[in-house]
């Protein structure tokens, strides 16, 4: 039986597993009785959006939810992924390789396809990187915004907030060096609005650090830290 990080949660458990024995989260596309992990059922995003079920376990939300975004997604507070559960993403940044290791890279082919499936490019634009940090941002509010037929969800203020990397609580330094890394990309972007697009991302950056200092973050450099995380 394979080992997990953490208690699984009920919701978790009840999900099929794969031949690791590793739950597929529900969002997963299958084809022939085995999920396809970097693609995502389209119907299923549509149910998310539809009926409000987490997407991790399937099951309906409720008053809170939690997004499991990374640190440039908390400057702009935009994802295009759906919420889910507290319980679903803590058990996520627990333990899903992706985010559990920065050096993990997501799945990518030449034709963009994975076993004759479409990979479907999220909306809005996507930072093709691991952070190697990962924040659980719980809210009770968000707005859905369409961008060339897809949904972005932008993000209601927070109720908490948390950051996690390599099955733990990230460390100050860890939360610090994936902004730094990412920010030249917000930075690009947004100076293609000119200066009040430039004026607009740092109110965001400035407003971004003031939550991170309101969170207890370990204030230590482990062994080997900086050489590990990828840019």
């Amino acid at each position: 039986m394979r080992e997990f990080v953490g208690t699984m949660p009920a919701r978790i458990e009840a999900l099929p597993r794969d031949h690791r024995g590793f739950p597929v989260p529900w969002f997963v596309a299958w084809q022939d009785g085995k999920p396809l992990f970097p693609v995502l059922d389209p119907e299923k995003m549509r149910q998310a959006l539809r009926h409000e079920k987490c997407w991790v376990c399937g099951q309906r939300l409720g008053a809170y939810k939690a997004f499991v975004i990374g640190p440039m997604c908390c400057v702009n507070r935009v994802t295009a992924e759906p919420p889910c559960h507290l319980e679903c993403a803590q058990f996520a940044v627990l333990n899903c390789p992706f985010m559990a290791s920065p050096l993990t890279k997501r799945t990518t082919t030449d034709d963009g396809t994975y076993k004759g499936q479409p990979i479907d490019k999220p909306a809005g634009m996507m930072i093709d990187r691991n952070p190697g940090v990962s924040c659980i941002w719980i809210t009770k509010s968000f707005q859905i915004e369409n961008h060339g037929g897809k949904p972005l969800w932008r993000i209601g203020p927070p109720h908490k907030v948390s950051f996690w990397a390599r099955s733990r609580v990230a460390t100050r330094a860890e939360v610090e060096h994936s902004v730094v890394t990412g920010l030249p990309i917000l930075r690009k972007v947004a100076a293609l609005d000119g200066p009040a697009g430039m004026k607009a991302l740092d109110r965001q950056i400035g407003t971004f650090w003031e939550l991170v200092d309101e969170v207890e973050l370990p204030d230590i450099d482990l062994p080997g830290l900086m050489q590990e995380a990828v840019p």
